[in-house]
């Protein structure tokens, strides 16, 4: 069985040395940061970049082209909005060509009718 005292030595020893290791970490961080900050605005001087194109601001570019997918829709699919009217009868009903087929126009077709004899031109 090692020596209690022994292996406390080296663990004191190494806090001490990971205190430290941190300790000069941090400040090697803020020295990049430093750097990084000043190179970035050199970057937004030279282009006149203004926060909103950044996507600080409340609209600007920056902030439209990453806004979030709303919730429900999934992304890549466009929002459906209201359709034109694809399909007429002589009752007025009408049917815009999506989903299922309305029961109307069942029966026309049922009875013989065809679907471009309902067409919108």
């Amino acid at each position: 069985m090692p020596d209690p005292n022994f292996m406390s030595k080296n663990y004191a020893t190494l806090v001490k040395q990971i205190a430290s290791l941190q300790a000069e970490a941090e400040k090697v961080r803020k020295q990049e940061i430093d750097g990084v900050i000043a190179r970035i605005r050199d970057a937004i001087a030279f282009y006149q970049l203004t926060a909103a194109d950044l996507g600080f601001g409340a609209k600007g570019p920056a902030r439209a082209a990453q806004a979030p997918a709303k919730r429900g829709r999934k992304p890549g699919k466009a929002k459906k909005g209201a359709a034109a009217v694809k399909y007429r009868d002589e009752a007025g009903n009408t049917w815009v060509g999506r989903g299922k087929r309305p029961q109307w126009l069942r029966d026309a077709l049922a009875a013989g009718k065809q679907l471009s004899d309902f067409a919108v031109k």
